[in-house]
């Protein structure tokens, strides 16, 4: 190994810390009270709490993972990898390596899979590099300590880090994450407690960094009841309520939501420039009317609507307002529906297709056919085509209210728009109108439709001729056949 310090073989292989880390029992807290509760917290469902851990380590990446490894960087992993803890520094010495402070930081990070071996190096690496770790490294080897379950080391390390003038507040950072993934958020919380004891101070960033950890394991309750309790003591920040809004938008939290929504209006104002919580509110309100439109729930999604509508920097966009519209639609609530579309343009939205074909829908299928056909009026002033489903609706409808006129527009429309699936329809309106004593009409639109190479069909012919041959217009008949026919 050359001029580098070798690793004494006599020296104790045993511990889990670097050569720095004494093991000690005394807890993190100068509170011989706060040590006894910490004492307790850490022995309550500790094999549990361990295992669950140990599932979390698997999702970190492993160097069999990674393509293009310096060849010691991927010799160390190997070793770390498959060998047991006790020989790991050995095999390091006897392998010859030799590392930088790059190095050992690349190693660390894919050995997250293999804590007590990955300490090991780093304890040999430290012989190497004359107690010269760079301070990544070190909140490398903190993390996969804490993530492990190594408490009592990591807080060894993060000692041996204070007397070298290392600790940052990113290893605090780390910390916390690692006591809320093993269900341990009262140490969380304490840790930022004792932050200024290790020249820390608990401000806004430190908080943030303690509260995004706690709402991202899903325990957004246990981080709001934080809050509380430090409101009077720490100056909220946007990010503050940003970190809330996720947290409570994972958990579908919409009441949780709004309320953070509100709370922050009132303690920091609300900046549109904000956009990841401007985002996560406006998705847990639209999974929130989603959501009540699933159970038919307008009067919820009607109360989400108006809190959302009172910040005049919370616009909706035309998906929310078209689940809407087709909520009140469904509990036949049309005015309402009518009010929100009339609205839209005067939030900066626009209607679109989707919008206009499921509203007509609705009053087609409720027989709203005054309101109907003033909608398709404004749907072809607009440019927007019914699709083929309601266009065939509302000819039967129109027809079967005794509005002939509205029947004919939207076949026109259909014929226009489309070239399939014609011949129902059409035979419908021709009879219709002879049904009506629009004979003219009737016969005017059949010979359309033979002309478009429509299907007139046999029944619809054989009305046509009795009709015609009442009226004493049996060559009109022979006429139309004769087209039929060609």
């Amino acid at each position: 190994m050359g001029k580098n310090t070798k690793r004494p073989r006599n020296d104790d292989s045993s511990s889990t810390s670097s050569s720095k880390l004494q093991p000690s029992k005394k807890p993190h807290s100068s509170s011989v009270s706060s040590s006894r509760q910490t004492k307790d917290i850490n022995t309550h469902h500790r094999s549990s709490q361990h295992s669950e851990q140990k599932s979390k380590l698997s999702t970190f990446p492993s160097y069999l993972e990674v393509p293009g490894l310096p060849p010691k960087v991927k010799l160390s992993c190997e070793i770390i990898a498959t060998t047991p803890s006790v020989t790991v520094e050995r095999i390091l010495e006897d392998r010859g390596i030799s590392v930088s402070q790059e190095d050992v930081e690349g190693v660390l990070k894919l050995s997250y899979g293999f804590p007590g071996p990955a300490v090991k190096f780093f304890r040999w690496a430290d012989y190497q590099l004359r107690d010269e770790h760079s301070p990544y490294a070190w909140n490398l080897v903190i993390d996969i300590l804490g993530k492990d379950g190594q408490f009592d080391a990591m807080w060894d390390a993060i000692k041996s880090m204070r007397k070298e003038e290392l600790l940052s507040l990113s290893n605090f950072s780390s910390v916390f994450g690692s006591y809320v993934i093993a269900n341990r958020v009262l140490e969380a919380i304490m840790t930022f407690e004792v932050m200024d004891q290790y020249g820390f101070p608990r401000d806004i960033v430190a908080f943030n960094s303690l509260l995004s950890p706690i709402c991202r394991e899903g325990k957004t309750q246990e981080a709001k009841e934080f809050v509380d309790t430090v409101k009077g003591r720490i100056r909220f920040d946007a990010d503050t309520y940003a970190i809330l809004f996720e947290g409570r938008e994972n958990e579908k939290n919409v009441v949780g939501a709004r309320d953070t929504f509100s709370e922050m209006v009132v303690d920091v104002g609300w900046d549109p420039g904000n956009l990841p919580a401007y985002d996560s509110y406006l998705t847990t309100l639209l999974k929130a009317i989603e959501d009540c439109s699933r159970k038919n729930d307008a009067k919820n999604a009607g109360l989400i609507w108006e809190v959302m509508l009172k910040k005049d920097d919370f616009l909706p966009d035309t998906e929310m307002y078209n689940l809407m519209i087709g909520l009140n639609c469904i509990v036949k609530e049309f005015d309402v529906a009518g009010k929100l579309l009339n609205e839209m343009i005067y939030h900066g939205v626009f209607p679109n297709s989707e919008t206009y074909n499921l509203y007509f829908y609705y009053l087609l299928k409720s027989r709203k056919l005054k309101e109907a056909s003033s909608i398709f009026s404004e749907m072809m002033k607009n440019e927007f085509v019914p699709n083929h489903s309601n266009c065939s609706s509302a000819v039967r409808n129109f027809v079967d209210g005794g509005d002939p006129y509205t029947a004919i527009k939207v076949w026109k429309c259909m014929i226009e728009n489309y070239n399939f699936d014609l011949e129902e329809t059409g035979n419908l309106l021709v009879l219709s109108l002879r049904g009506m004593n629009r004979l003219p009409e009737a016969l005017k639109y059949a010979e359309d439709m033979i002309e478009c190479r429509i299907k007139l069909t046999p029944p619809t012919l054989s009305k046509l001729k009795q009709s015609l041959v009442q009226k004493g217009k049996l060559a009109v008949y022979d006429e139309l056949l004769r087209k039929w026919k060609a």
